[in-house]
């Protein structure tokens, strides 16, 4: 196999186009083989095989930089530099991550995981490198979704109208997790020409090189004034207004033409926007046919697309059935989400009630503030958004919503530790909303708990944050009309000698624990503290026993480290113990080795119990 051989991207040069297809159906192979055994992100990275291959022959990434936006499209990039041997460890704990890193490769120029990043930090490298005399090119590929993100503009206004010397890729496939939306969508789709400008190039191509002896002759005049042809068809306003030199479209599947559009890129001295055309889930059936579905996936079986397993049951999807049935209750109900409908479980509600689901692209603090404008309005929104998500929105949170004590609920899913990473781990929520005034931090432990919650937060007239794991593992039965909710923590199991304060999903694993420690003669009572923010100091003030205190998040700023300041100003006994989450050598990786090896699984909660109980 041609994939075997490649060792970093030199050995792709001398390759001819024969062998560039193979290897290309080849990258495929093994990235479906690989997400299938491992989950990951599969429709992106099929997507971009053909435009990685002719990036890494254009370019020599061991000098210039390449950045790619988001990152879950780097796949292919990973074979090609290196890492071959490497790739059955993807997204295993201490494997390789789903995304660039620069601590496991040189040729990973700068660390991504959220979208709409990367044409800023090229802009700092072209920056960088024109400070220090250098003349390296800088690449930054950006998917169409990105663009739906505030700070791309901003980047290309300050890229643009500097003049910097820096290469944006656009790859355009029409979707970033869900279907695009929004106005730039519409402007790109126009700028594809539809078939169009591709269908004309192909037939007169075709036509010019029939025609006997003048055929080449003329194929090459054509080729030499395309470019004007194609204006024809395709007419740039919005990056030539930025001033950017527009280049494209091109076929994302045609690795000569994109090698062709590289050598001119590289030629000119000023800001180049590549408009390439690809398709998410390309030489996979399945994923053509369901790229949203397969765009991040758990492991699956090849031949259907399904998944191996069947999952814990989701948070998510019941986050968004009760979302549903709420707004058919109150007219005042509406939805808001950051390019995650499907992600949050709201396709349901969409296509229930599409016009009171406002959709806006991958545009975090747009979302907060629409949605604080909403509630302004009479409105009651609730806004869908994974966790590590909002923090890109804390400002518009604290200004927009808080500062105005404005009904905005926020349901925080993927909250906890999340098997894409760093950049995914939704564990600083409870940290960082703490510190704001006016706002309710509830964690919800099941199901049920969530609807009720969710049912709550509509009756109060100020912000309540919701946070929840994607599964359920609660172990309890889901009951289709949820209790009334009341912030006060629950007692789900007595005992006089210990007393285990936890919240949201890790309830589950002090349950477990709570059970080991019996076992050893130590009985332990296990609380839902499911109200984060406000504590309930009544159900806290009346425990005598000593508290441990556990957390899927960040200890500080979290429950235990308020736990603490409350019981040292009312000068009463604080925890004995507070496990949770350092913020260091954070990886991914599945949840039950994370939790594992950071001593919060339920064997080493009851180890760690036993020790202090030993020292005490």
């Amino acid at each position: 196999m041609l994939l075997d051989a490649i060792r970093s991207p030199k050995d792709l040069e001398g390759m001819n186009p024969r062998e560039l297809e193979e290897l290309a159906a080849e990258l495929r192979q093994r990235i479906l083989q690989t997400v299938s055994r491992n989950g990951g992100h599969l429709s992106s990275n099929l997507g971009v095989v053909e435009l990685t291959i002719a990036l890494h022959r254009s370019f020599d990434f061991s000098r210039d930089q390449l950045i790619f936006d988001v990152g879950h499209q780097c796949y292919a990039h990973k074979l090609l530099t290196g890492r071959g041997d490497q790739f059955d460890s993807l997204r295993q704990y201490n494997g390789l991550t789903g995304f660039p890193k620069r601590e496991e490769s040189p040729y990973d120029a700068f660390n991504t995981g959220h979208a709409s990043t990367a044409i800023s930090a090229a802009v700092g490298l072209c920056r960088a490198r024109d400070a220090q005399g250098q003349h390296h090119h800088v690449v930054a590929v950006v998917g169409d979704g990105a663009l739906t993100g505030g700070m791309c503009y901003e980047a290309l206004n300050d890229a643009g109208s500097n003049k910097l010397r820096l290469i944006v890729v656009l790859n355009d496939n029409g979707m970033s997790i869900s279907r695009n939306v929004g106005a730039v969508s519409g402007y790109l789709t126009r700028m594809r020409a539809g078939k169009g400008w591709f269908d004309a190039k192909r037939a007169i191509s075709g036509a010019l090189k029939r025609i006997p002896l003048i055929g080449d002759t003329l194929y090459r005049v054509f080729h030499r004034f395309k470019n004007s042809i194609r204006n024809i068809f395709v007419q740039d306003r919005l990056f030539d207004s930025l001033g950017f030199h527009y280049l494209g479209p091109v076929d994302g599947s045609d690795i000569q033409g994109l090698e062709r559009l590289f050598a001119r890129a590289k030629q000119l001295d000023e800001p180049v926007l590549i408009h390439v055309v690809t398709q998410k889930g390309s030489g996979y059936t399945q994923a053509e046919d369901h790229p949203s579905r397969l765009h991040g996936t758990p492991p699956f079986d090849v031949d259907t697309g399904r998944p191996l397993s069947e999952s814990a049951a989701s948070m998510s999807a019941a986050a968004g059935d009760e979302l549903l049935a709420l707004a058919q209750e109150d007219p005042r109900v509406v939805a808001v989400t950051a390019a995650m409908t499907a992600g949050t479980g709201l396709l349901n509600f969409a296509y229930e009630m599409p016009g009171r689901l406002y959709d806006v692209g991958i545009a975090e603090e747009h979302a907060v503030t629409m949605a604080a404008g909403l509630a302004a309005g009479g409105m009651r929104p609730f806004v869908a958004i994974y966790d590590t998500f909002l923090q890109r929105g804390f400002d518009q949170v604290l200004h927009d919503v808080c500062l105005q004590h404005l009904p905005v609920c926020f349901l925080m899913d993927r909250a906890g530790l999340s098997e894409d990473g760093p950049t995914h781990h939704g564990i600083y929520g409870v940290s960082y909303l703490s510190q704001l005034p006016g706002i309710q931090v509830l964690c919800a432990f099941s199901r049920a708990e969530l609807r009720a919650m969710m049912r709550y937060a509509l009756t109060q007239d100020g912000p309540v944050a919701i946070r929840y794991h994607k599964a359920d593992f609660s172990g309890l039965p889901d009951h289709p009309k949820p209790s009334v909710y009341r912030p006060v923590w629950q007692c789900l199991r007595q005992g006089e000698d210990l007393a285990m304060l936890a919240a949201g999903a890790i309830v589950s694993e002090a349950l477990k624990a709570a059970e080991l420690l019996e076992n050893q003669g130590l009985r332990c009572a296990v609380y839902d503290a499911s109200c984060v923010v406000p504590l309930d100091e009544e159900t806290l003030s009346s425990i005598h026993a000593p508290l441990v205190t556990v957390e899927e998040g960040a200890l500080r700023g979290g429950l235990g480290s308020l736990i603490q300041l409350y019981c040292q100003q009312k000068d009463i006994p604080g925890p004995v113990l507070t496990l949770g989450l350092t913020g260091t050598c954070m990886t991914q990786g599945d949840r039950a080795s994370q939790l594992r090896a950071h001593g919060l699984d339920a064997g080493s909660i009851a180890q760690r119990v036993l020790t202090w109980r030993k020292k005490s």
